[in-house]
Parts: structure tokens; sequence; C-alpha cells
């Protein structure tokens, strides 16, 4: 399609210091309305939200109840973006997420210009973006680094279980459902993007360890808050939760972080940092005075002793995160057998129940048939007397 209308969806939660940053990216990358649903912030995004709405560009409602319920937030917003705002394509985000095209020579908007509606929805892959770790400061100027870390070391290595589960970008629907953590929804894809058009996400999910720990605490809370809520045992937000209630969550976040001369695995990208400057020094941002703080440069490095400490921890926590999880994936496979086999039984139950019922009515049945076939003869045979008088 050559013009498409493409609406983004945001549930946010005390995401200050990178929201201006993300709104700027992708209102830049040809993001025409950004759908913001702010989870009762404390820290100063609301307010910032506050700014862009003026803009036009970015509407803002609150959900203020802190229960995790983002399934139903996002679906919301997603229908709306078909129903209120006509999109072509919806693209349901974090707010440490950055979509790009891979093409670095195109946007957003061109990519997804060149991708035919008809295949209903795509998966997008997602990269974290890393460099050196910070106590607090700015982030996007140093975490220039792609983790192309070998998935099956990152649990004994770093505490995590695997690399970050796609995205996924759909047409516009009333009808849309979209899973917890915008990694699925209902509208089948019938194919991918054609070569040249790929996307991706940068993924900045621990940009310090002070805006991390605040994003752990408010996702662990949230979880215990909404008990129709079951995360895995895999899923890394509960898995970090158990650390910050541990004290033991800095020394993890530092291990995760490669040092100031990252290894081979790592993949230099600066594109995130690099175009919002120039938005700045071009006069393009929709409010840079919002955007020069997101971009500070300044931040709180820590010390060789720290990591070599931080190690040492992560010695022993890291064998111990590995047998909990062990032992939990043990106990819900155990919890799903179960589940499945009591609801067999009861399923043969109510079938036996159903086969006893039937055979209790056949006398009946059959009683009823004998009469039945008794009145059509004594029918019939007075039809036949009458025809005689």
């Amino acid at each position: 399609m050559r013009n498409p209308k493409i609406v983004m969806t945001l549930m946010v939660r005390d995401e200050a210091d990178v929201i201006a940053a993300m709104l700027e990216h992708h209102l830049a990358e040809g993001v025409d309305i950004v759908i913001v649903t702010d989870n009762g912030s404390v820290d100063g995004t609301r307010e910032i939200l506050a700014d862009y709405a003026a803009s036009g560009r970015v509407e803002v409602h609150d959900y203020l109840k802190h229960d995790k319920n983002q399934a139903a937030v996002v679906s919301s917003m997603a229908a709306r973006a078909a129903t209120h705002h006509g999109a072509t394509w919806v693209v349901n985000a974090d707010a440490d997420e950055f979509f790009v095209a891979q093409d670095p020579h195109k946007t957003l908007r061109d990519a997804l210009v060149g991708i035919p509606t008809g295949i209903g929805s795509f998966e997008v892959p997602v990269v974290n973006m890393t460099g050196p770790p910070a106590r607090e400061g700015g982030a996007l100027n140093r975490l220039v680094w792609r983790d192309h870390r070998e998935e099956s070391s990152l649990m004994e290595t770093v505490a995590l279980h695997s690399h970050p589960t796609s995205d996924v970008i759909h047409v516009g629907s009333a009808d849309v459902i979209v899973v917890q953590g915008n990694h699925g929804v209902n509208i089948q894809s019938l194919g991918s993007p054609p070569p040249g058009c790929e996307v991706e996400v940068l993924h900045f999910p621990w940009r310090t360890f002070s805006q991390y720990a605040t994003k752990i605490e408010n996702t662990g809370k949230s979880y215990d808050a909404n008990p129709l809520l079951n995360p895995s045992p895999r899923h890394h937000g509960m898995r970090d939760y158990r650390f910050l209630n541990a004290g033991v969550l800095e020394p993890m976040y530092l291990i995760r972080h490669p040092g100031e001369e990252p290894g081979p695995e790592f993949v230099h990208d600066s594109r995130v940092a690099d175009r919002l400057t120039r938005l700045l020094e071009n006069g393009l941002a929709q409010v840079p005075s919002r955007l020069e703080e997101a971009l500070s440069p300044a931040w709180s490095e820590y010390s060789e002793a720290d990591r070599v400490r931080a190690q040492e921890i992560a010695r022993l926590v890291i064998p111990l995160e590995m047998e909990h999880l062990a032992a939990s994936t043990r106990w819900r496979d155990m919890y799903r057998a179960e589940a499945a086999g009591r609801r067999r039984a009861e399923e043969s139950a109510r079938s036996a129940e159903a086969e006893g019922d039937r055979l209790a009515r056949l006398p009946e049945l059959r009683f009823r048939r004998l009469v039945g076939r008794a009145k059509r003869k004594i029918s019939r045979v007075l039809s036949s007397l009458n025809r005689w008088r």
C-alpha cells in the first residue's frame, strides 16, 4: 500500500528515562498516531506524555489498576486503532522497544509500505541492546551493542533463560485480540515481509540499575495482585523479581552487560542514538527539551571491583536459579498432567452417566413404542370396520 495508516499502541508505567526518545523515534520513523495508556506512573512519565499529546499525534489514556492486565488493555487500544483511526498496520510496543527496518537505509514506514496487507500479521524479531552497565543516567548513547550471545549458554553465564520472543505487527481489525506480552494476535499470519522490507525491534530492557529495579518491582507486584495470571517459571520479569526479593538483583543486572570492549558475540549498532541525535540537531524533534533529557550522555559507572564482586555472587546464585527453574518446570508439568487426568476422568464420568441414563430409559422407550404400534393397529382395524358399515 502506497500510504498506509500506521498506528502504534503502548502501555507504559514509570518509563520517564526513555519514553520521550521512544515516541520521538517512532514518530520520525513514520508512525502516524501513538495510542498510549499510562498505568499509573509516578516518576514523571505521565507529564512527559502530556507534552507529546499536545502535538496531536499522541493520544493518552489512563488505566490506574496495577494488575498486569496488559492483554485486555492493549487489545482495546489495538481495536481502537482500527475503528477510530482507520489503521492499516498496528504496532503494539513496549516503552523500551524501538522498531526499525532491518535495511538501515529505510524507515519503518518505508518497510511497511512494501509489505502486502494480505499477509494479515507477521513476526518481528527482537534483539537486546546492551553496553557498559550504569547505576543511573543516560542509556541510549551507551547501549549500542546487539546481544548475539549463544542462547544455550545464557542461563549458566548470565541467568537469562533465552533471548527475547518475537513481537507481531498486524493489520487493523476491530476484533483483534493481543496476547499478554504483545507476542501474538488472533489474526493469522499468511506470509512474511518480502526481501528488503523486514522489520526488527531494538530492545533496551536494562538501561540503568535504578530504572530496572523499579521496573521489576512494578512487574512482580502487579502479577502478585492478579491471581488470574500465571506466568511461566521461565518468565524473565518474575525471575528477576525473585532476585530482587533475595537482594541480589544488582549483581545479576551487572553481569549481563559486557565491559568497555565487548567480544565478537556483540555487534555495534548505534542507529537509535544516531537518528535521535540528528532529530535534535536538525530541529525536527516534537518536544526538543524532553528528547535532550533522554539523550543525556552522563551516567554513573560501576568499578572493576563491583564487577568482580558481582561475578562472585552470580556463581552462587545461578546454580540455585537453575535448580529452582528445573523444580518449577517439573511441578508445572506434573500439575498440567494431573489437571489433564482430572479432565479425562470427568469426561469419562459424564459419558458413563449419559450412557446409564440412556440404558435406564430403554424399557420406557420400548413400552412407548409398543403402545404406539398397538394404537396404530387399533386405528387401522377401526378404519376397516368403518368402511364396511
